[in-house]
C-alpha cells in the first residue's frame, strides 16, 4: 500500500469526507486507512537461528517498507509460547514456522494455512557427542534425543527417524534442550547423546570438537536422503480468517519475502552475513567465519521463488500418518498457497524455477 498525502482544503467538511472515504478494512492488525502502511506481527521460531534468517534480512534490507508494509518481529523464548501457538491464538499476526505445523493444526480444527515458502529442507542436522555411538537413526535405540522443545518440529522429526529404522518413540529418550548455549550444554555434559539443531550451533559443537553430523536434514540431498524428498520447512504461517480479511498486508509481506529468497539466491554466505545483526553472526559460541562456513554449506535450503515444492506437503503428510496422526480429514492443498508468491514472483519479473506443488502435493 503506498502512502498519499491528503491536500489541505479551506473547507473543513471536505476534509471529514475525504478521510471517511478513506476508510478500509484491508490492512494489518487492527485494521488500518487507505493512508497508513498496514502492520503486522510476525513472530519467528528462534529468529537468530540460520534456517530462519529470511525474517530479519528481509527487515534489514529494507524489503517490507519498500514493499509497503511494517512488520514487527519477535522471536519465541526457551519455555515460553511457541511461534505457531502464538499465531494460533492470535497473540501475534503471522508466525514464521515449519509447514508442518499446518497440518497438526488443521487436524485439530483450526484453520492456519502456509502463505510463502522459505525452504525446502528443515535445516537440522543430528548432532552426536564423539562418545555416543550414534552414525545413523538405526543407533538411537536406548540413546537421549535432544530436541529443541517436546512436541516442537524437532521432536516430530527425530520421532519420524526413529521409526524408519523400526525404533519405537519409548525406545529412546527424549530431552528438551533448546538451542545454543544449552543445547551445547547438554552435549558437553553428556546429559544428551545427541541434540537435533540447526547453524550456528552446529558450528559450534563441531569446532569445539563436542559433535558431529550423524543424520544431515540441512541440505536438500541429505533431507531427501533421509526423509524421502523435499521437505518443506521454515514459512510465513497465518489462521485462513486472518488471511482473506488482510489481503494487503498479506500480499506486501510475501512480495518483501520472495525479494529476499532472490536476494539471497543471486548473494554469498558473506553478503548475507554482513547484512545480519552482527550478534546473530558473532557471539559467545560461534565466530563469523563459523557462521558463514556454516551457511556457505547449508544456504541451499533457501527456495530461489517461495513456492510451493512440488511432492513437499506429500512427504509431510506421510510422515504425519506414519506418527499416527489422522490427516484423513484435511486435504493437502486447503494447507498452502502458492496465490501470493506466483503474484510476487510476477511482479519482479522474477522467473519461478520450482515446480509448484498441487492439490496432491
Amino acid at each position: 500500500m503506498m502512502k498519499h498525502s491528503i491536500v489541505a482544503v479551506a473547507v473543513t467538511g471536505v476534509i471529514a469526507l475525504s478521510l471517511a472515504a478513506c476508510s478500509t478494512s484491508g490492512g494489518g492488525t487492527g485494521g488500518t486507512s487507505a493512508t497508513a502502511i498496514p502492520t503486522v506481527k510476525l513472530m519467528v521460531g528462534g529468529i537468530d537461528k540460520q534456517i530462519y534468517l529470511p525474517y530479519q534480512l528481509a527487515q534489514n534490507l529494507g524489503f517490507y517498507k519498500k514493499y509497503g508494509v511494517n512488520v514487527e518481529l519477535s522471536t519465541e523464548q526457551n519455555g515460553g509460547v511457541g511461534a505457531e501457538d502464538a499465531m494460533a491464538s492470535g497473540q501475534v499476526d503471522m508466525a514464521g514456522a515449519w509447514y508442518v505445523h499446518t497440518v497438526d493444526f488443521q487436524t485439530k480444527g483450526k484453520d492456519v494455512i502456509d502463505i510463502v515458502q522459505l525452504s525446502g529442507a528443515p535445516g537440522e542436522r543430528e548432532m552426536c557427542s564423539n562418545k555416543s555411538g550414534v552414525h545413523s537413526a538405526g543407533d538411537f535405540k536406548g540413546k537421549t534425543l535432544g530436541v529443541t522443545d517436546l512436541g516442537s518440529g524437532t521432536d516430530t522429526l527425530t520421532q519420524f527417524l526413529a521409526s524408519q529404522k523400526g525404533i519405537a518413540h519409548s525406545g529412546y529418550h527424549t530431552l528438551a534442550v533448546g538451542a545454543g548455549t544449552t543445547a551445547i550444554a547438554a552435549i558437553q555434559t553428556g546429559t544428551a547423546d545427541c541434540v537435533m539443531t540447526t547453524q550456528p550451533t552446529v558450528g559450534a559443537l563441531t569446532s569445539k570438537g563436542l559433535a558431529y553430523t550423524a543424520v544431515d536434514l540441512a541440505t536438500a540431498s541429505g533431507a531427501t536422503k533421509a526423509l524421502g524428498g523435499d521437505w518443506p520447512a521454515a514459512s510465513v504461517l497465518a489462521q485462513a480468517d486472518w488471511v482473506k480479511s488482510h489481503q494487503g498486508a498479506v500480499q506486501s509481506v510475501v512480495d518483501a519475502l520472495v525479494a529476499t529468497l532472490h536476494w539471497i539466491n543471486t548473494h554469498s554466505a558473506t553478503d548475507i552475513a554482513n547484512k545480519l545483526p552482527a550478534d546473530f553472526v558473532q557471539n559467545a559460541t560461534i565466530t563469523k567465519a563459523q557462521y558463514i562456513a556454516g551457511l556457505t554449506t547449508d544456504k541451499g535450503q533457501f527456495l530461489p521463488d517461495g513456492i510451493m515444492p512440488a511432492g513437499g506437503p506429500k512427504v509431510i503428510f506421510s510422515m504425519e500418518k506414519a506418527l499416527g496422526v489422522d490427516t484423513s480429514k484435511i486435504s493437502i492443498a486447503g494447507t498452502f498457497t502458492n496465490k501470493y508468491t506466483l503474484a510476487a514472483n510476477k511482479l519482479e519479473g522474477f522467473t519461478v524455477t520450482s515446480t509448484p506443488a498441487g492439490a496432491d502435493g
